[in-house]
């Protein structure tokens, strides 16, 4: 089978040391070619140059299905912009990735191109919130990385609110969730989301704080000390 060019490029651009560094580190079965996130960050910013929205698409698929640890950063990182028109083929592309989550470099690099397609058309948190139940703990924590947008609007509207507060309700459904990458995404969640609503946090944990493994808890708590009062809706 003819490699194609891209990850020949990939290729050339690896390191066998610190290959063999992510393999012990991320410790999913698939090859590594140790090339830093930010080569990579800048031959998809070149790639996605070249090509159409379809193209691109092809590429990402191609790229990820080589398994490579790196070829599949890059896959995410061909959707990862914030204008993608039409979407809905990037949208199916990243939700068919999700089941084949096992490590959380890769599932983080996704998500973060999923959250482009979220704030681009809220409505599909619907089909984000069945993840809650899925089976894969690297699934569930998708549901929360890819929702980080709305811990971050400076002046949310009241939709922005609402949308807050139902992905709260998913960090209290997944409280007892005790798998270390889940408890995590809480943290981080709430962490981020402090920094704009810090009172809105504390009552949370308030609430559900001891819920929480202790790491967790202390992550979402990490910058409530000397907040300003909360964002309110324009």
């Amino acid at each position: 089978m003819v490699e194609i060019p891209q990850i020949t490029e990939l290729r050339a651009l690896g390191d066998e040391t610190k290959a063999a560094d992510l393999a012990a580190y991320h410790k999913a079965e698939r090859p590594y070619l140790g090339v830093p996130v930010p080569v990579i960050d800048e031959l998809a910013r070149v790639w996605r140059a070249e090509l159409d929205v379809e193209g691109r698409l092809e590429l990402a698929r191609e790229l990820w299905t080589s398994d490579i640890h790196e070829a599949r950063v890059a896959a995410a990182k061909l959707l990862t912009q914030a204008r993608i028109r039409p979407d809905e083929g990037a949208w199916q592309l990243i939700t068919s990735w999700v089941a084949e989550f096992d490590a959380w470099a890769i599932a983080d690099h996704v998500m973060k191109a999923g959250e482009k397609r979220l704030v681009a058309d809220p409505a599909r948190l619907d089909e984000v919130e069945t993840w809650l139940d899925d089976a894969s703990p690297w699934v569930r924590r998708a549901a929360l990385v890819g929702t980080l947008p709305w811990t971050r609007i400076r002046n949310p509207k009241a939709e922005d609110l609402a949308r807050r507060e139902r992905i709260l309700g998913w960090c209290e459904k997944l409280a007892d969730d005790h798998q270390k990458f889940v408890q995590n995404a809480i943290g981080w969640w709430l962490r981020d989301l402090s920094k704009h609503d810090p009172q809105r946090v504390a009552t949370w944990l308030d609430a559900h704080g001891a819920r929480l493994k202790p790491y967790a808890r202390r992550e979402a708590g990490r910058w409530l000390k000397d907040k300003p009062e909360p964002d309110q809706p324009s």
